[in-house]
């Protein structure tokens, strides 16, 4: 019998048979997560986003109130205990009642050590775009009376960033 390979012969993968039912058992608890992910550096404030990132919420075996578990780096870590209580009242804020119990620190990944070793800086500046020449000979005009060339230079790029977007 031959072997067909990326096949799963009519078989689906648990992990999509179970997504689902996770969200909605993670819903029913009062939040979803995902939120939590994707809205991090608004609910903990630039400062913490810039040290620490959420990686895991476990339940217990009560289910009052959940443990959020933020990964940071060593030289951090300190830094992060003492706001912890604090971040803790921010996210229930977000909730509306007090779904977050307890936080812990890790210094490394739940997925193991090497994926766990995360420098937390800032994404680098993406590079400015080329305009096409006719807007940006617009924008340059919308801005000429401006004496002052830094802030005639600042306001000929938002010009142009406002005509692109409405053209396109």
């Amino acid at each position: 019998m031959a072997r067909h390979k990326g096949t799963t012969y009519g078989f689906a993968r648990t992990s999509g048979l179970l997504n689902s039912q996770i969200r909605r058992a993670s819903e029913s608890r009062g939040f979803a997560q995902s939120r939590l992910l994707t809205h991090w550096e608004e609910i903990a404030g630039a400062d913490i986003a810039a040290i620490a990132r959420p990686v895991e919420i476990s339940y217990g075996r009560g289910g009052f109130g959940a443990t959020l578990t933020l990964l940071t780096t060593g030289a951090q870590a300190p830094l992060l205990e003492m706001q912890k209580e604090p971040l803790r009242e921010k996210v229930n804020a977000v909730y509306g009642y007090n779904a977050i119990a307890r936080i812990r620190i890790t210094q490394t990944a739940a997925t193991g050590f090497a994926e766990g070793r995360v420098a937390f800086g800032h994404a680098p500046r993406k590079p400015a775009d080329t305009q096409a020449p006719e807007i940006t000979a617009e924008a340059e005009g919308v801005a000429g009376g401006i004496a002052d060339d830094g802030l005639r230079q600042a306001l000929a790029r938002l010009a142009g960033h406002v005509i692109a977007k409405s053209r396109g």
